[in-house]
């Protein structure tokens, strides 16, 4: 514990340099070290505040325990009711530093491709995948995100073999992370003539969107294709050479872009998509080093592998990484999701806090 009050201590040392740096007013000839001196102090400003927090709980737990010998039994009674009430909220406060010391994910703040692809199921799981996109788009509307759709490959009768989306705003990637995987659907097809419950799997990929500073892509390793589109549009769309291909040469990556008229825009959202893959594979390239049992982002699709089961019979939600089953599901599909995504949050937090040795 001593270790960690050090570490408090030094951080907060480093925070009072920062804000006397940014009162210098020489910095003001030097935008690009005052952005930086910025950015460092927002990063640790919550941490700064729960540790002031938990210092004037203990400053306050003190006082109220040498007034428990006072010799006025009132004034006795109360200290003591006062040490009940600071006791708690002392050990959540010391609870809440020890999760911001853990090392920050780099990606926590940015915005995100959402990528969801029809797996096992046919017809049902292509239609799940609008149904899924649906519930992270009202989602994102109560959040005050912004969704824009990249890429969607429909399959005429209300469903998709993949829809991808940039999604942006506070903390998506923070709080969206956790969602990729296989995610599983049970329930009887609109299809099915004997009321059978059929099971299909969607795939989630979740990715940081890629700045040109994240990713350095040659151009001579890019093969760009530029051809008709064949998809829904209308006619403007179907009579033009706007539809784009881009293949990154080096490591086989395709994607391809069609849902605008303009081949420029097709281009541009297509760099986007590669750029957030390339890091994306980078990053699990990077991380296997560390950890071969590191496992893949959301497997092959198979019927066998989920993150998250919907039952739609039972009106059940389980998540089977932390064993949480709501009976919400109609309010889920509703992009009520807050419940899941804290769960997940206090789940991963308590395995990292485990990771350095600390237990509950």
């Amino acid at each position: 514990m001593a270790g960690m009050f050090d570490k408090l201590e030094a951080v907060e040392q480093r925070f009072l340099e920062l804000e006397s740096r940014l009162a210098d007013p020489s910095l003001a000839d030097q935008p690009g070290e005052f952005r930086r001196l910025s950015r460092e102090h927002a990063s640790l400003q919550e941490l700064i505040d729960e540790y002031r927090h938990y210092k004037q709980l203990q400053s306050e737990f003190s006082s109220n325990r040498e007034l428990l010998e006072d010799k006025d039994a009132e004034l006795s009674a109360m200290a003591r009711d006062e040490l009940k009430r600071l006791e708690p909220e002392i050990e959540q406060s010391r609870r809440g530093l020890q999760i911001l010391l853990l090392p920050k994910d780099p990606n926590d703040e940015k915005n995100i491709m959402f990528e969801i692809r029809a797996g096992a199921g046919g017809e049902e799981a292509a239609l799940f995948v609008g149904e899924l996109f649906r519930l992270y788009q009202r989602y994102a509307e109560r959040q005050g995100w912004k969704v824009d759709i990249l890429s969607a490959n429909s399959t005429g009768i209300g469903g998709f073999k993949e829809i991808i989306a940039m999604i942006e705003g506070q903390k998506v990637y923070s709080r969206l992370k956790w969602e990729s995987g296989v995610h599983r659907v049970q329930r009887v097809p609109e299809t099915e003539a004997q009321g059978r419950i059929h099971t299909s799997t969607v795939t989630i990929a979740v990715l940081p969107e890629a700045e040109d500073v994240d990713v350095n892509i040659n151009p001579v390793d890019l093969r760009i294709d530029v051809f008709r589109s064949g998809g829904a549009g209308g006619q403007g769309v179907n009579t033009t050479d706007s539809a784009v291909r881009i293949t990154h040469i080096p490591t086989g990556t395709v994607v391809v872009c069609q849902d605008e008229r303009s081949q420029h825009k097709n281009k541009d959202k297509a760099m986007k998509i590669l750029r957030s893959r390339l890091l994306d594979a980078e990053q699990e390239r990077a991380a296997k080093e560390h950890s071969d049992a590191r496992r893949t982002m959301v497997g092959t699709g198979d019927r066998s592998e989920r993150i998250r089961t919907y039952n739609f019979p039972q009106g059940r939600l389980t998540d089977h990484r932390i064993g949480l089953t709501l009976y919400q599901l109609p309010e889920v599909m509703e992009g009520k999701i807050d419940e899941i995504l804290d769960g997940l949050q206090a789940h991963y937090q308590m395995e990292a806090l485990k990771a350095q040795g600390i237990s509950g």
